[in-house]
Parts: C-alpha cells; structure tokens; sequence
C-alpha cells in the first residue's frame, strides 16, 4: 500500500493548467527526488499532496484515506511540508518557531528541541528574532521546526536553496537519509545532488509525469535531455553525478 498518492490531478488557475491528470504513487519508505524546468508544476505537486492546496479534479490518498477526509491535525503530524518562501505574519524568535513546530506532535521526547538545536547547529540562536537571521539560519530554522515531531512523510519545495555549500549536501543528504524508513519527496533543481543522493528521480514536464525511475536509471535517459533543452555530458564521480550541460 503506498503512504501516499495522487490520482489524476488537475489543477487549473484561469485559463492556466498547472498539473494535467497527474498520478503518482509514493511508498511509505523511499527517497524521492522531483525534477524538471521552470514552470513544470513542482511546487504546485507538492502543494496538492500536503493538502495545501486543492486540485480541480482528483484527489490524494494518505494511505486508504483521503487527504480531504482526514483532520488539520492529523494532516500536520503525519506530512512535514517545507515551502519554498516562508515569510511568518510575526517576527518570532529561533525558539518560538521551534516549539510551534513541536506543537504539531504527539508525544514527544523530553529532548526533541534541544535534539534539533543540535542537529541544525542553532545553539546560540534561541532567542534571536528572524528577522534578525542570515537566509540560511532562517533555512536551518525551518528544517528544524518542521522536523522537530519527525513525521513519517516529508514534503520539501527546495529546501537546501538558500544554505552555503557545506549545509546544502548536510541537509540534502539527511533528507534522502530518511527515505531508509520514512518517506521523503524533495523538489530540486541541483541535478547533481538529485541523482548522487536519491534513489528515485520523478520527473516533471508540463504538469505531467514524464518519466519516473530508479535515478541510476533515469541519469542516461534522453528524456532529460529533452526536458530541459540541452544536451548533457554524464559524468560519474566518485561521490555520484555530475551532469554538465551543453547546447
């Protein structure tokens, strides 16, 4: 049974069609990667299987259970949903965001926050403002609030975007770490942490599924080439891909 699936979605936004009878089926324990050019309907994907936004038409499935049917609350335990642009109404502190982040649990482990502060390398930062923030501590910030209760199924839009490079392979290959037992679809657009650190690449064309593989597979396919107009030297390196674009 998969933990989660969309079936036949469509999005429409005036004339616009976002996602075009787009299915796809995750399982609970796996590490996904969503790729594709600008405007493919990435952000809008994941947006529809957080059940942040709702489809036109089909709906997404968290086990036997529609998203629709199941509670707020419900909803916030089970899928950590990282955005790709936070902006908060109020200018809280590094602590406040983390304990409304813990807030969405159940149960949790006395040490939750302070394992956080820890793995995000935010000791120090507790009572500093946001606003007062570099882009990639406000990152760092983010991933730990959401990460905090741990949730089985991980939703993140470009969530190493904005870190220095030491922190963008930390955080992604985490991330990917989680699809070990807990499931974990990541939109990227570095193509070479895509492929070197997921074990599955899905990738997006025009609101549609036009390919979805093993990312060992997919790496050779000349669908990406296609997808995004150029043609790519594949490279393996020792520590994966590293595909070098050409005209």
């Amino acid at each position: 049974m998969s933990a989660l699936s969309g079936e036949r979605l469509v999005v429409r936004r005036g004339a616009a069609t976002l996602l075009k009878e787009l299915s796809l089926s995750l399982d609970a324990a796996e590490s996904v990667a969503i790729i594709g050019p600008n405007g493919a309907g990435k952000s809008t994907l994941l947006k529809v299987l957080a059940g942040i936004e709702t489809p036109t038409e089909g709906q997404v499935r968290l086990g036997r259970r529609t998203l629709a049917d199941l509670s707020a609350a419900v909803r916030a335990r089970t899928i950590g949903f990282l955005p790709q642009y936070f902006e908060p109404h109020w200018d809280l502190s590094v602590a406040q965001l983390l304990r409304l982040g813990a807030e969405r649990g159940e149960r949790l482990p006395a040490d939750a926050l302070e394992r956080a502060i820890v793995a995000f390398e935010l000791a120090g930062l507790e009572r500093d403002n946001r606003s007062t923030l570099s882009g990639g501590e406000r990152a760092r910030v983010l991933l730990a609030a959401v990460l905090v209760i741990d949730p089985p199924v991980l939703l993140a839009d470009e969530p190493a975007a904005s870190l220095d490079i030491r922190h963008r392979l930390e955080v992604i290959e985490a991330l990917a770490a989680r699809g070990r037992d807990r499931l974990s679809v990541v939109v990227m657009h570095d193509l070479d942490l895509a492929f070197s650190c997921f074990r599955r690449v899905v990738l997006l064309v025009g609101g549609q599924v036009v390919a979805d593989e093993p990312a060992a597979r997919l790496v050779d396919d000349r669908r990406l080439d296609e997808a995004f107009g150029v043609r790519f030297e594949r490279l393996r390196t020792e520590g994966g891909w590293h595909l070098r674009a050409s005209r």
